[in-house]
């Protein structure tokens, strides 16, 4: 599902109108058809017993109000519109809308006070359905004035709201509100789905998400060459290679996971079982060798080599000529969890990281040695991704973590491009993107993830996935999608916390079901 930004979906909006020549009026229509079609459709009994009150603002999202206002009220239901704007506000198709309305003698309401809007605070408490049309995707500035209180009064109703296009008062790049934004149940939106949709706070304003097709050519989309999708259901099911019958354990890869310490065997273990469940046919786990025995006996199904180490307990550098040999015919590395920060170790890790002739996936400590040695990275001659949270994303970018979750998106498209690897920027709506500036948003995940392992699994998965043969783009995004969606199954079981990330890993054989 392709995201767009406020600013592509007015260049599209442009496009439609002035080289595919369909009439913005027409566009109009459409929406607003589409949009009370929905209406009627999911609240016919809310409409029944206490008709719609229409929230209109300026502009062409004020527009869209006239022409819902319109067909649910040739539908034979009581409509109210509420205008929050001057008469000289509206222009062209809004205009023109606005007289339609007048002409069907729609009941009309003008507040441009705050005192306007208390003296009608009941409409709001007995209407059947609102529908917010106060403002659109062009919005940037902080909501106040009248335009807040009718926002607050709308959340605060015990009545649906259906957003037209976005929640008036959400930023339509960022997700953030702009000091208030409507919450909406459904948010109707124009053929594409936008950013603030899908990020930071965007889900919880814009409840559930509908797309209204109202006419857009698919050539003017193609035109806009958007680089940002919302990866889901669909499009991991669209991924998903076939598992042949005839297949055998060499048939699916071999992974090797280089992880572990002494004290820190669970992050190898888990990185180890999330490329099991991932698929893979085999995994090897590289380790310390004081702490071999112990994850030996935590692994039954994965072989385990112990390797030379410091006195600290982590990997020696003189396991590089061990850990060649067992790269060898292996398909995929995973390199980090766990595995220590002794500067031999971390020198080691540098020397995997460069000469490993496998895609390789990266994560934790490994993402510590790299630092913002991203040249290191990019001469690598096979693919790589980079999995890091937004803290070690600040170390790796040399700047704040605050500045990285400003504008995640930039953040993660800046390193891919640095280091020519594929990145997981992993949190709320973890971001993948690859070196070319294509973006994914990922649209799985709970706050129940945010608890220890979890990126161990990650980082396991993708390599599982990489030995299997799915490319560094294709195994990071599908693999960031399933270890959020068997978390989104955990916990609709056990709730949004309190289950561990072992279990998120047993829980993905569900998902490679056809």
């Amino acid at each position: 599902m392709l995201v767009v930004t406020a600013e592509q979906m007015q260049a599209i909006d442009r496009q439609t109108i002035e080289h595919f020549l369909i009439p913005g009026l027409i566009l109009m229509e459409n929406a607003g058809r589409g949009v009370s079609d929905l209406v009627m459709q999911r609240y016919s009994r809310q409409l029944d017993t206490g008709g719609a009150l229409v929230l209109i603002g300026p502009g062409n999202n004020g527009g869209d109000g006239f022409v819902i206002a319109r067909h649910l009220f040739q539908a034979g239901y009581r409509v109210r519109m509420l205008l929050l704007a001057s008469e000289k506000k509206f222009q062209e198709e809004a205009l023109t809308n606005f007289h339609a309305a007048k002409r069907l003698k729609i009941p009309c309401i003008q507040c441009l006070e705050s005192d306007a809007i208390q003296s009608v605070s009941d409409f709001f408490k007995t209407s059947g359905v609102i529908i917010d049309s106060i403002f659109g995707t062009g919005l940037t500035r902080e909501v106040k004035g009248r335009f807040a209180q009718a926002i607050e009064m709308a959340n605060a109703s015990p009545s649906p709201v259906v957003a037209v296009d976005t929640p008036s008062g959400l930023c339509t790049d960022t997700g953030r509100p702009l000091g208030t934004a409507i919450r909406a149940d459904i948010t109707a939106t124009m053929a594409l789905t936008k950013l603030g949709h899908v990020l930071e706070d965007g889900p919880a304003f814009t409840g559930e998400l509908m797309v209204v097709e109202i006419g857009i050519p698919s050539a003017a989309v193609s035109k806009a060459a958007i680089q940002c999708e919302l990866f889901d259901k669909d499009s991991f099911q669209a991924l998903l290679g076939p598992r042949p019958n005839a297949g055998h354990k060499g048939t699916f890869g071999h992974t090797l996971v280089l992880a572990g310490s002494r004290g820190k065997t669970g992050a190898a273990a888990l990185t180890a079982r999330g490329a099991m469940r991932s698929g893979a046919g085999l995994v090897t786990l590289g380790c310390p060798d004081e702490v071999q025995p112990v994850l030996a006996g935590k692994l039954t199904e994965a072989m385990t080599e112990g390797l030379p180490a410091t006195p600290d307990g982590t990997i020696s550098s003189a396991a590089l000529p061990e850990i060649e040999k067992l790269a060898d015919r292996k398909q995929a590395v995973a390199i980090g969890p766990g595995i220590g920060l002794h500067t031999d170790t971390q020198a080691a890790v540098l020397d995997i990281i460069r000469k490993a002739g496998v895609p390789l996936v990266a994560d934790a400590d490994a993402l510590t040695a790299i630092g913002t040695d991203h040249a290191l990275v990019s001469a690598a001659q096979s693919p790589r991704i980079l999995t890091p949270h937004p803290g070690e994303m600040a170390r790796l970018l040399g700047c704040s973590t605050s500045r990285v979750q400003e504008d995640r998106i930039a953040a993660a498209r800046s390193l891919a491009e640095t280091t020519k690897a594929v990145v997981v920027l992993k949190g709320a709506r973890t971001i993948i993107a690859d070196p070319a500036g294509i973006t994914a948003i990922n649209s799985s995940g709970n706050p129940g993830m945010a608890s220890g392992g979890m990126g161990d699994i990650l980082t396991g998965i993708i390599g599982g996935l990489l030995a299997q043969g799915y490319s560094a783009w294709d195994a990071a995004r599908i693999g960031v999608y399933c270890h959020g969606r068997a978390a989104d199954q955990m916990a609709r079981i056990r709730g949004n916390w309190g289950y561990l990330a072992s279990e998120v890993a047993d829980w993905l054989p569900r998902l490679w079901r056809p």
